[in-house]
């Protein structure tokens, strides 16, 4: 049973921190499209970051894709084994 949830704890880790790269870019404004860009820092710097928002966002949608899986998984026993095999297997 902890063998179950801690695997299921680490795929969604693995879900969450991959859709936190692809949602951090969201609405993102930089200091160059604000036309204030602060001394020291590069022009592609964000005016305001909000981390909150981010990190909402990323839990949400990677809530959506983990139940996906989850319910292809179990439901319709989608798994590793019904997908194309992409490396040829040879017989000795």
């Amino acid at each position: 049973m902890a063998q179950q949830i801690f695997s299921t704890c680490a795929v969604y880790f693995v879900v969450w921190w991959i859709t936190l790269f692809a949602v951090l870019p969201f609405g993102l404004r930089t200091q160059a499209e604000d036309n204030h860009v602060i001394l020291g820092t590069i022009e592609s710097a964000p005016t305001k970051f909000r981390a909150a928002r981010v990190v909402l966002i990323t839990t949400l949608v990677s809530a959506v894709i983990y139940g996906a899986w989850y319910v292809s998984a179990h439901y319709f026993g989608f798994g590793f084994n019904s997908m194309p095999q992409i490396i040829p297997h040879y017989d000795d």
